[in-house]
């Protein structure tokens, strides 16, 4: 009896890999599943400029009760150019409706928006300015992620068009976030005189 009963049948395993590819059978390597975007349909304009306007409105109102609420000067800095950039990018966003024969839709917060604005109203001091940046975080998300589906598979060009120079200006606010999140955690502001 041999002393290594399976080993045919080990050198046989070891083998079929190889007469596989040598006969074009081989498995295919396994691919990353497709990204949302590239599943995704066109987005409806409507609902394209529904979502974006909340967003806008969202990032203003937050921006607006943090800034009352006496931020360090780095969340107070960011607070103003999200005001500002938000505001011009819902300016944008109605030329291209016009452009596209659609009308700018009244922005109407949805239920977790307006959560977190109420969420912010209720903090106070350093929870408030904690607040504020964790909802800007996740709403920059959501935004760069609406942006770029839009520029991508949108059914409007002047819309389009609108998306693609909004989604960078997104993706920098988003960056700016991750700088001022870990620089207020690691030394918070004392020139407030807490």
């Amino acid at each position: 009896m041999p002393r290594f009963p399976f080993a045919p049948v080990a050198a046989c395993a070891m083998l079929l890999p190889s007469l596989a590819t040598a006969q074009g059978l081989a498995p295919t390597q396994p691919t990353a599943p497709p990204s949302p975007a590239d599943t995704m349909a066109p987005l409806d304009a409507p609902a394209y400029l529904a979502k974006a306007a909340a967003g806008d409105r969202f990032e203003i109102e937050s921006s607006r009760l943090i800034l009352a609420k006496s931020p360090s000067a780095k969340v107070a800095s960011f607070a103003r150019m999200m005001i500002a950039d938000h505001t011009h990018s819902t300016a944008r966003l109605a030329q291209a409706a016009r452009q596209d024969g659609l009308a700018m839709p009244a922005p109407a917060l949805d239920s977790t928006q307006a959560a977190a604005l109420d969420g912010l109203r209720q903090a106070q001091g350093e929870t408030a300015q904690n607040v504020y940046l964790a909802a800007q975080r996740d709403a920059h998300t959501a935004a760069l992620a609406l942006h770029r589906a839009y520029a991508d598979k949108g059914n409007k060009p002047a819309l389009r068009a609108a998306a693609n120079a909004i989604a960078p200006v997104v993706a920098r606010h988003a960056d700016m976030l991750a700088q001022i999140g870990g620089q207020e955690a690691q030394a918070p502001d004392t020139s407030r005189g807490r």
